[in-house]
């Protein structure tokens, strides 16, 4: 099967090959703008920019960690992440993941779009609003997140009604992807809520309403995984836990070394302070946790509104926001480290080139 490109609103994406965003800084402007450069869409995620290139987007005063979600999820930061991005891959279409959950979710929505993001993808809760928040900018495609027919079918009536638009995509993601899941810890391994059952549902739902594509995510691996899904109804496929395993992967090479050395018992479900289960590679934290000896908790970020200021963090044993940072940053001791359920299948580091070249061409290619 040859793939064919992608129409997202008005962009064109050569390849229908969607890379995850990946937070904290794990798909940051490195990894996206390698991925739009070779044919794909790369996806800048919008946590933790507070963080980025050494907090220096951030008040001097602040240059211990990002204090409240105004510096968090940092619009210099962001602007920075675009305008680093944009020097290698150039026009080509860029995207900006951005949770629900988050606090200023509005406000992020907004920066997003004037800074120059071409697509938004929006996940970690139900993006009701998101074309309130986008209004003013009419060419940035709007791309929701969900796990279910039902969910895509709420998101629709609402948009059509309050604000008369449809999503340009939605990406339907199932249990087997990494970090957090739409679904509750019985139904991530039922069988009756795995992706391949999920598409075709999400692609009558579709037919309700027009016609847009439908991005599949959750455990999609090589080209024989993309050529099984789009035959069930989607039009592309978006990959995460494969785009850690290139060297363009913004995240620390002590991160990738834990990914390269996980075996496939490692990876489990987890709680999570935002309310989802969550998944992830079990580590000295989670050993930490789940005796309640993790690393203490004070929440300075305030980054999602489940959390309640720590409250969350406090029932569930630790803070997310400090113990992925920690994992972008290579503490292997105290880093919170999400991969989907088939992270233990890398075995090498690979240019994203190459690995566009495996999932386009297939892997003898």
């Amino acid at each position: 099967m040859q793939l064919q490109s992608l129409k997202i609103g008005k962009h064109i994406i050569k390849y229908p090959i969607f890379q995850g965003g990946m937070g904290l800084g794990i798909s940051w402007d490195r990894l996206a703008s390698a991925v739009s450069l070779n044919g794909g869409l790369g996806i800048i995620s919008s946590v933790g920019t507070g963080y980025y290139e050494n907090r220096s987007h951030i008040k001097k005063e602040l240059n211990l960690k990002p204090y409240g979600s105004e510096n968090f999820y940092s619009r210099a930061g962001l602007k920075a992440l675009i305008d680093n991005a944009r020097k290698v891959c150039g026009d080509n279409p860029l995207g900006c993941n951005i949770l629900c959950a988050s606090n200023d979710y509005s406000r992020i929505a907004r920066d997003a779009c004037e800074l120059g993001f071409n697509v938004i993808v929006s996940g970690a809760g139900i993006p009701t609003n998101l074309p309130e928040f986008t209004a003013d900018f009419k060419d940035v495609a709007l791309v929701p997140i969900v796990s279910s027919a039902k969910a895509l079918k709420i998101i629709c009536k609402r948009w059509q009604n309050r604000y008369n638009r449809l999503p340009d995509a939605v990406v339907v993601e199932g249990p087997k992807s990494g970090g957090h899941q739409g679904f509750t810890y019985e139904q991530c391994l039922d069988p009756n809520y795995q992706l391949e059952k999920i598409v075709p549902l999400v692609a009558q739902e579709v037919k309700n309403w027009g016609d847009f594509p439908i991005i599949a995510a959750g455990g999609i691996w090589d080209k024989k995984d993309i050529e099984n899904i789009i035959s069930l109804g989607a039009s592309g496929v978006q990959m995460g836990t494969r785009f850690i395993g290139t060297y363009e992967c913004d995240a620390s090479d002590d991160f990738k070394d834990i990914l390269l050395s996980c075996k496939k018992e490692d990876i489990e479900l987890i709680h999570s302070p935002v309310g989802y289960p969550a998944r992830g590679i079990r580590t000295n934290l989670l050993n930490l946790v789940d005796k309640r000896m993790g690393p203490k908790i004070n929440c300075i970020s305030n980054c999602v509104t489940p959390c309640q200021r720590g409250k969350e963090a406090t029932k569930v044993g630790y803070c997310i926001a400090d113990r992925l940072y920690d994992a972008y940053s290579g503490k292997k001791d105290t880093g919170l480290f999400f991969s989907g359920a088939n992270g233990y299948r890398l075995d090498k580091l690979i240019t994203v080139k190459e690995l566009m070249d495996k999932l386009v061409n297939g892997e003898d290619s």
